[in-house]
């Protein structure tokens, strides 16, 4: 219907793509530290339709990610 575009929005539009925030730990640990996604739902992201996607952000930002990247190397060094 003409004037009801904006409805039909996804409420993923106004949020990245993705939840990386380059603190990828999948290597070493089964859940990021940055961005909290599974090995499986970083390595199959790409892939996803946008419920799939719904539903990890939906996980992730419950469970508090992503989180910012850890100034402390940084606080570190200035020692």
């Amino acid at each position: 219907m003409p004037g009801n575009d904006n409805s039909s929005t996804p409420k993923s539009a106004a949020r990245d793509d993705s939840p990386c925030v380059a603190i990828c730990s999948t290597l070493f640990d089964d859940i990021c530290r940055g961005c909290g996604r599974t090995v499986m739902e970083v390595s199959n992201w790409v892939f996803m339709d946008e419920a799939e996607k719904d539903a990890v952000w939906t996980r992730i930002l419950a469970e508090g990610y992503p989180r910012p990247p850890d100034n402390s190397r940084s606080s570190r060094n200035a020692k």
